[in-house]
């Protein structure tokens, strides 16, 4: 009967997680079909699911009418930019807080994620007058800046919860044989935290690569990542439903290829100190 019991538990959490999987999935799914479509297929009712003229000409128009490797270029220069930016300042941070803590490092972390919950268009009129200021509006490195900011206190999150993993007493060994500061961070701690350091690159990069908000308003033409590539298919004419899906899946095609082939590692990070 136990064994019965664990085999239909087993096939339901199966169903439901891919139903979950699915429900999740239908959207990018219907927005790749989309952009196989005329425009006037596109807005059909009832909508058309496979049955319709398969064509490129929306990929044809998207690729003349805009320069789709410069907001490529754009978008991972930021992207990787502020990720890069952002775990060379929160491997230290998290280091301090997890192994070397205060009477305050617990109300820190929390400040530190309060942080994520404030609006972003509270600060976004004196940050876009700082930006005039410093020169610093439609620029690759004012966007990376910004990013790694707002994205910082996930990746201090993420590497304390890591390093708070590692036993203290495998630094402590590294000291008592003489290593220095830099060599116990880069040489013992880096090494041994690289599954969650890596899933925190990859999230990361996807927090930045899909931020909206700040590059639609920060920037103008120069340094547009894709996020405003796919924006500039909405115009006062109307929404042009298959080159909007065309631009999107163009938009959303790298970030989806490295995902796929670094599921295993982002899983194996988020999975990291689980189980001991």
């Amino acid at each position: 009967m136990a064994r019965s019991a664990t085999t239909k538990r087993k096939v339901i959490n199966t169903t439901a997680a891919w139903i979950v999987g699915l429900l999740i999935f239908f959207p990018i799914l219907w927005t790749i079909l989309t952009s196989f479509k005329t425009e006037a297929q596109a807005i059909a009712d009832p909508p058309i699911f496979l049955n319709f003229d398969w064509t490129l000409e929306n990929y044809g128009v998207v690729m003349e009418r805009s320069n789709y490797m410069r907001f490529l270029w754009n978008s991972i220069i930021i992207a990787g930019g502020s990720t890069i930016l952002g775990i060379i300042i929160a491997v230290p941070a998290a280091w301090s807080m997890a192994f070397v803590p205060s009477k305050r490092t617990k109300d820190i972390l929390l400040w530190m994620l309060s942080t994520k919950m404030l609006p972003a268009v509270g600060v976004l009129y004196p940050i876009y007058l700082l930006f005039i200021k410093l020169g610093l509006l439609d620029t690759r490195l004012g966007l990376t800046i910004v990013l790694m900011l707002i994205n910082l206190p996930i990746i201090v999150w993420m590497l304390y919860t890591y390093f708070k993993e590692i036993p203290g007493e495998i630094l402590e060994a590294a000291r008592m044989d003489g290593a220095s500061l830099r060599e116990e961070v880069f040489y013992i701690l880096t090494p041994m935290a690289i599954p969650g350091i890596a899933s925190t690159l990859l999230l990361n990069v996807i927090l930045a690569w899909n931020e909206a908000f700040w590059t639609l308003n920060l920037t103008a033409a120069k340094a547009a990542p894709l996020t405003a590539f796919i924006a500039s298919y909405s115009s006062p004419e109307g929404l042009f439903y298959a080159k909007l899906s065309a631009a999107s899946t163009m938009a959303i095609a790298p970030i989806l290829i490295l995902g796929w082939f670094s599921q295993k590692q982002l899983v194996s990070g988020l999975t990291f100190g689980a189980v001991k």
